[in-house]
């Protein structure tokens, strides 16, 4: 847990570096956000305005604030900080919460791990201050008012009796007025009665003490996903080569697949995560169309992952760590291979599925997923194969009477001229797209009733499977009042039958 800033590299070599601040706005004027070690030395303090801080402080330099750039650095070291754990929580404007429950030991302990972030941080160009207790409210009073500390569990009370009222986080206006009644440090709300705290500052007062001392849980809410099963791998000498993460991330799948067999699962959504020594983290996913938990077929995924990303995928002075995380799993009976481990039955159709997503990516490898609606345009919708197993269509889907629907649908249905025997019949010939087919088979009609629970005006359609004197097949609709589903401009207004092309099917 800690609050971040970038260090002052202003100065010249050998030159004594100018005060900094950063201004922002607060209602009509400008005050000071944010300021350097030197200025903090000189007296200036943040929330000063900016024309006194000015006037008082000679040779000050200031520049705007920019919020947005402070939060996407803010994210850029949590994702770095997923080294230590997967459960890494925003502290906004300038803190980050980790919950390393479990992964303490895997540093040599909990001051081990924070020493070793902190160093990190260090080198990286960051100052940065830290807090662990057993409570995410304790640790985040803490933090900003000692070196590294580090309270056991069951002290948290004791750990928080002297700290200032404004380690509680609270409104400024509620903090401006304990400060008036003399109420300066968290010891001192305490021994008053609970009682009269709540009566006179509400609740949200009594929240903040019990999360400071450790009577109520403080909830955090992680960025990213736990996954299921994860996998890493330290590395004492950075990599940089592809053959070298190829390398890692085969033994990194096979330590996984173990895990996977122990389970009776199959992953069907895997992401590599690729720390550099400078802090950045490239990250990598992937899909599958059927779970899988071979180490060979995984490292196939990812390599054609790494060559549909190219030179966007920059290694920089190099990865420290590699971690292989496995977020979706599935079901995967037991199947029989050769002596060669391959197995015979392979779908062939799913390998092919899951090279064109991890190459293209998952978003350009569709299918469509059933609706339960009889209106052609609601029966389908696109989703990516890989967000799971292909369901199967209902009656509605594909007509009452087992008809089939056309290969190609119009996204919108466009307007036809028709020319029939009877006003109820099939079409004898149409006009689309200035084209004239003289119709030689026709299918039909198969209404279509309108749903009235969405829309209460819609029109029932006719639809007829025509074949043209060419061998080609359409698929026409007939409706004799307005519909909600096309443009106004193309629908007949004096209520005769109106003709509309919605399909093809060759």
């Amino acid at each position: 847990m800690g609050r971040f800033w970038r260090s002052d590299a202003r100065a010249e070599a050998g030159a004594e570096p100018a005060p900094l601040a950063l201004y922002a706005p607060v209602g009509s004027a400008f005050h000071i956000a944010a300021i350097c070690d030197r200025a903090e030395t000189l007296g200036l303090v943040p929330g000063t305005g900016l024309a006194e801080a000015k006037a008082r402080f000679l040779g000050l330099e200031t520049l705007a604030a920019e919020p947005d750039a402070d939060r996407r650095l803010l994210e850029a070291v949590a994702d770095w900080c997923d080294r230590y754990t997967p459960l890494v929580a925003l502290d906004p404007p300038a803190g980050l919460v980790l919950d390393i429950s479990g992964c303490a030991h895997l540093f040599g302990g909990e001051k081990a791990l924070m020493d070793d972030l902190l160093a990190r941080l260090f080198h990286q160009g960051f100052r940065a201050n830290s807090a662990i207790a057993s409570h995410a409210g304790t640790a985040l009073a803490l933090v900003g008012h000692g070196d590294r500390l580090c309270v056991p569990a069951g002290a948290e009370r004791a750990a928080v009796l002297a700290l200032p009222v404004a380690a509680l986080r609270l409104a400024p206006d509620l903090q401006a007025m304990l400060q008036r009644l003399g109420l300066k440090n968290v010891g001192a709300l305490l021994s008053l009665p609970r009682a009269g705290l709540a009566r006179r500052f509400s609740a949200g007062l009594l929240d903040r003490l019990d999360e400071a001392v450790g009577l109520a849980e403080r909830p955090i809410g992680p960025r990213r996903p736990v996954p299921a099963l994860l996998a890493e791998r330290p590395l004492f000498e950075p990599i940089s080569l592809v053959e070298d993460v190829e390398r890692i991330l085969f033994g990194l799948a096979g330590r996984l697949k173990i895990d996977l067999e122990r389970r009776g699962e199959g992953a069907r959504r895997l992401e590599l995560s690729l720390f550099r020594v400078d802090g950045a983290v490239n990250r990598l996913m992937v899909g599958a169309a059927r779970p899988v938990r071979e180490p060979a077929r995984i490292l196939r995924l990812f390599r054609e992952r790494m060559k549909g990303v190219g030179e966007d995928f920059d290694a920089g002075f190099g990865y420290d760590l590699v971690k292989l995380a496995v977020h979706d799993t599935e079901a995967m009976a037991e199947i029989q291979t050769d002596l060669s481990g391959e197995s015979g039955g392979e779908d062939a159709f799913a390998g092919l599925v899951d090279r064109l997503g991890a190459r293209l990516g998952e978003a350009q490898v569709l299918r469509l997923k059933p609706g339960a609606s009889h209106r052609p345009e609601r029966a389908g919708s696109w989703r990516p194969v890989t967000a799971g197993a292909p369901a199967s269509w209902p009656a509605a889907a594909v007509g009452a009477s087992g008809a089939p629907r056309p290969l190609r649908m119009l996204a919108v249905p466009e307007p036809v001229e028709a020319s029939f025997e009877v006003p109820d019949g099939a079409p004898l010939k149409f006009r689309w797209r200035r084209a004239l087919h003289v119709v030689r088979r026709a299918e039909g009609p198969e209404r279509i009733a309108a749903e009235w629970w969405r829309e209460a005006d819609a029109a029932t359609r006719d639809y007829y499977r025509v074949e043209d004197d060419a061998g080609r097949r359409f698929w026409l609709f007939r409706e004799g009042r307005a519909d909600p589903g096309i443009d106004p401009e193309l629908q007949v207004p004096d209520g005769r039958p109106a003709w509309f092309m919605h399909g093809l099917f060759a």
